[in-house]
C-alpha cells in the first residue's frame, strides 16, 4: 500500500511537469485571447508581464505547483478564477459519469458473462468499440432526437442548474457514455470468463454434472470479479476525460465541453488545470484498482 501511494505520488509530479510543458507548447496565446486580435504590442507585453508570461518556464512552473498545493488553479485568459469556472461543471461531469457507469456495472457484467458462451454477444461488443465517439453520439441524434423525436438533440440546461432537473436532456449523453465504457468492458470481461471456463477446476466441475449456473456462480464469476472491478473503475474515471466529443455534441455543460472550449480558444490555464484534473483522477483509479484487486483475490492479499 506504501510503495503504491509513494508510485502515485511519483506519477502526479511527473504528470503535473508534463501538462504544465505540454500545454505551454500548444499553439495559441492566452494574452492575445484575453485581450484580441487587434491589442498594441505594448498592452500585450504589459499584459504578459502581469500574468508573468515573460519568466521561465521552471519558474511558472513551479509557482503554479506552489498554487497547486494551495487549491489555487490560477487565472484563465478571461480573468477568472479557474476554480471558480469549474465549480459546476466538475459536478455535471461526474454525474454523467455516474449515471452512466451505474448501468455500465450490471450490463457489462451480466452481457460479458454471457458473451464468453455466445458469439453474437462478443462480435456485438467488438462492432460497438470499431465506432468512434462522436459518430456514435451524432448516431443517437439522428435515431432518437430528428427520427423519432424522443428526447432533445441538445442538452439545453440552464447555467446554474441541476442536470437532474432534465432528466430527458441526460438521456442521450448517458446511452452514449453507456456505449463507449461497455465495448471495452465487456470484452475483457469476456475474456476473463473464458480463461476461467477452460480451467481444471471448472472442467472437474462439470465432468461431475455441476449445473452451469453453479458452475458459474461459485468459480467463473469470483474469478472475472477482481478484473471486472479493475475495469470499472478505470472506465468511471475514462468516461469523464472520454465524455469530451460526447459533451460538446450534446452541448453538455461539463468539463468536457469546457476543455473543448478552451483548447479552441487558446485558454491555456483552464486547459492546464483540466487536464492535470483527468489525468489525476485516472492515477488515483489506477491506485483504487490495484487495491480491490488484492482485496478481492486471498492469493495477493495473503502475499502482501
Amino acid at each position: 500500500m506504501i510503495r503504491g501511494l509513494a508510485t502515485g505520488a511519483v506519477l502526479l509530479a511527473l504528470l503535473s511537469f508534463l501538462v504544465f510543458v505540454g500545454v505551454e507548447l500548444l499553439p495559441g496565446d492566452p494574452v492575445t485571447t484575453r485581450l484580441g486580435p487587434t491589442a498594441t504590442p505594448e498592452r500585450v507585453a504589459a499584459a504578459r508581464h502581469q500574468l508573468g508570461l515573460d519568466r521561465p518556464v521552471l519558474v511558472r512552473y513551479g509557482e503554479w505547483v506552489s498554487g497547486l498545493v494551495q487549491g489555487d488553479l490560477g487565472r484563465s485568459a478571461t480573468g477568472k478564477p479557474v476554480s471558480e469556472m469549474l465549480s459546476d461543471r466538475v459536478g455535471n461531469s461526474v454525474l454523467l459519469a455516474g449515471l452512466s457507469l451505474a448501468l455500465l456495472v450490471p450490463l457489462s457484467l451480466g452481457l460479458g458473462l454471457l458473451a464468453a458462451t455466445r458469439r453474437a454477444v462478443s462480435a456485438g461488443a467488438l462492432v460497438l468499440a470499431s465506432i468512434p465517439e462522436f459518430v456514435l453520439a451524432v448516431g443517437m441524434v439522428l435515431l432518437f432526437a430528428i427520427t423519432l423525436g424522443w428526447f432533445p438533440a441538445v442538452s439545453l440546461i440552464p447555467a446554474g442548474s441541476s442536470p437532474l432537473a432534465y432528466p430527458s436532456a441526460l438521456v442521450l449523453p448517458v446511452l452514449s457514455l453507456l456505449a463507449l465504457g461497455m465495448s471495452y468492458a465487456i470484452r475483457v470481461i469476456r475474456s476473463t470468463a473464458s480463461t476461467a471456463l477452460r480451467s481444471p477446476h471448472v472442467e472437474f466441475m462439470r465432468l461431475n454434472g455441476v449445473p452451469s449456473r453453479t458452475v458459474f456462480r461459485t468459480a467463473v464469476v469470483p474469478a472475472v470479479l477482481p478484473v471486472a472491478v479493475q475495469v470499472w473503475l478505470v472506465t468511471g474515471v475514462s468516461l469523464i476525460g472520454g465524455g469530451v466529443l460526447v459533451e460538446k455534441v450534446f452541448g453538455y455543460p461539463g468539463i468536457g465541453e469546457l476543455l473543448v472550449v478552451s483548447v479552441q480558444s487558446g485558454d491555456l490555464p483552464v486547459v492546464q488545470a483540466l487536464t492535470l484534473i483527468l489525468g489525476g483522477a485516472m492515477v488515483l483509479a489506477l491506485l483504487f484498482a490495484d487495491v480491490a484487486i488484492r482485496l478481492l483475490t486471498p492469493r495477493l492479499r495473503t502475499a502482501s
